[in-house]
């Protein structure tokens, strides 16, 4: 996969310490580490994306080549710090492995790292497949240190989740660097960032005359007709629809490799960009003086393939309408997202539809509860807001329904415990619920400070959420099991009658991950199912309309295959028709 040889790279370039915040689709990239020695590489998970950064910046300090992982819109929480460590420099080889999201496949927005790198000044690299992924994070640990600089690696889902063989080398061990003893260099001061930028500004233009010169930037000639600049998986693209015109392959598109560029488009009677999201290598160009071409054709917004690339040549008038090859498309039938059967949060929403609340919801899973059926989250912006929001909406004193903030455990960890601080220091009347499901679902299971767990799965000390709450001011804190659904019900109630701010920890583990919990499969006794749809609203996918009629309504199904025996929708069923199995309904064991 290209995530996993992204970590290949890395070891075999040497890395000392990697570390992350998980983040889809980047997680596998620090989780694949999990498979190398640990006298290799230290690798850990962060409670977030700054501090993985500064983890790395300071393993580099050390002297020992560091990789930070992370998604897109984790570069945003880590920016600060990659502003201004590029002033500064590194020691050792630094690399910010970023995996962007065209199309936002499971994201909440659609970013451009590449943009980032230019605003930081630090040069991206952008691997084609999985084999440049392997040898372009390599190189970057190289170019990190020629240039005392870190250097962005960027990805994309399609590349971060591909899979295709790739030819492996061997691992080096550079000797470790000693600690600069030069503030310049590891202290961050107007002065020194005053005597830093005239060189931030001169190593941009040294790194893109090392581009001029390097093997990366490919030229591939072809029909002189027309030629393509383009860079990263766009590449396999282009050559996929347009294998006969001319192509120079970038394989960065910060700097640029401005001479090699306008030779090539001296060489060329149509100068055509193709790229994935912003227009930043065309752009460029038009600056340079070159007439060239791009987004007129190929669209800003979603992630490219063959057929987009095509139907952009098409429009360009490049390629013939009538001579493409005809396929026939299949259709999905459309599903909509739904939370695990037996997931904890349905409980958590359906006690909170009870009192009417406002809620703030955060980035997770758990998100999945602002639609149909329990259309109970009404506000979502970014990770670690909702607490923020919730204070927002108290301190406008606008609203009369209770004020409530929803936030995962990892969430919690990664950027609520600020907004918490501010909320009691503020006097805000609000109840923050703290989904607590034991492990970092959204992103596949991976572990954090409050599961008590390393990511090699060692022993480590467990944060306690309610004493943490306390320990910041919260007077009114209660933990209550999410399967308890009348203990639920009822402490919700009481913490939005409670003046001031209320914090619950909703504690039950997630039932995939680590492990899947499965137990007796529940039923319907039909007989007695007065079709009330209760049980339908929890949005449990185990739960289905059945073909049996009462009053003109659909009574309930449940899928045993599904089933996890939560018993949540027992304990919500008014006419108590939904139970486990009797002794008399299971067959004997072997009695086939």
């Amino acid at each position: 996969m290209g995530n996993e040889a992204i970590a290949r790279g890395a070891w075999e370039a040497g890395i000392g310490v990697a570390v992350a915040y998980p983040g889809t689709p980047s997680t596998e990239i620090v989780e694949s580490f999990a498979r190398y020695p640990p006298e290799d590489v230290r690798a850990e998970w962060a409670t977030n994306e700054k501090t993985a950064f500064d983890i790395a910046t300071g393993a580099s300090f050390a002297g020992r080549r560091a990789l930070c992982a992370m998604k897109h819109v984790g570069l945003n929480v880590a920016s600060d710090s990659l502003m201004s460590l590029s002033y500064l420099g590194v020691n050792a080889g630094l690399v910010v492995a970023v995996a962007d999201d065209p199309g936002m496949h499971s994201s909440q927005n659609e970013q451009d790292t590449r943009i980032f790198a230019r605003f930081a000044c630090v040069p991206v690299l952008e691997p084609a497949d999985a084999q440049e992924a392997l040898d372009y994070t390599r190189i970057a640990f190289d170019l990190s240190e020629a240039f005392a600089t870190p250097v962005v690696l960027r990805s994309t889902t399609r590349l971060s989740h591909t899979r295709s063989p790739v030819h492996l080398g061997s691992r080096i061990t550079p000797e470790a660097r000693r600690f600069p003893e030069d503030p310049l260099r590891t202290v961050t001061l107007p002065a020194h960032a005053r005597a830093n930028r005239p060189a931030v500004l001169a190593r941009e233009e040294q790194i893109g005359a090392w581009f001029e010169e390097s093997a990366l930037t490919r030229l591939e000639p072809g029909d002189p007709a027309v030629g393509v600049v383009t860079v990263g998986l766009a590449y396999a693209y282009v050559k996929e629809v347009l294998p006969r015109a001319s192509v120079l392959k970038l394989a960065s598109s910060w700097p640029l490799p401005r001479k090699v560029i306008a030779e090539f488009a001296r060489s060329v009677e149509r100068l055509i960009v193709v790229e994935e999201l912003e227009p930043l290598i065309e752009e460029q160009l038009r600056a340079m003086g070159i007439a060239v071409e791009g987004k007129a054709f190929f669209p800003r917004a979603g992630e490219l393939s063959p057929e987009i690339v095509r139907r952009g040549f098409v429009a360009a008038g490049i390629l013939d309408e009538d001579g493409r090859a005809s396929r026939l498309a299949a259709e999905a039938i459309p599903r909509p997202p739904l939370l695990c059967a037996g997931c904890p949060h349905m409980s958590s929403y359906m006690a909170l539809r009870a009192v009417n609340a406002r809620v703030c919801g955060d980035i997770g899973c758990y998100t999945l509860a602002a639609i149909e059926p329990l259309k109970a989250i009404d506000t979502c912006v970014a990770m670690g807001a909702s607490i923020g929001n919730a204070v927002g909406l108290a301190l406008a004193g606008t609203e009369t329904r209770p004020i409530v903030a929803t936030i995962g455990d990892s969430t919690f960890l990664h950027s609520g415990i600020p907004p918490l601080i501010d909320a009691v220091y503020m006097n805000a009347d609000i109840t923050v619920l703290i989904l607590d499901n034991q492990i970092t679902a959204m992103t596949g299971g991976q572990h954090h400070a409050g599961t008590g767990r390393s990511l090699r799965d060692e022993p480590r000390p467990r944060v306690d959420f309610a004493e943490l709450c306390r320990s910041l001011g919260v007077r009114w804190v209660r933990s209550v099991d999410s399967y308890d659904m009348g203990t639920l019900y009822q402490t919700v109630r009481e913490a939005t009658e409670h003046r001031g701010v209320s914090v619950i920890v909703a504690n039950r583990p997630c039932v995939l991950d680590p492990v899947r919990i499965r137990g007796v499969p529940l039923e319907v006794d039909s007989e007695n199912c007065v079709a009330c749809q209760m049980c339908m609203n929890l949005g449990c996918p185990a739960i289905s309309w059945d073909e049996a009629m009462y009053d003109g309504h659909h009574k309930v199904k449940i899928d045993a295959g599904m089933c996890i025996g939560c018993t949540l929708c027992a304990q919500i069923c008014p006419s108590n028709c939904i139970r486990a199995p009797q002794p008399q309904d299971v067959e004997p064991v072997g009695a086939r």
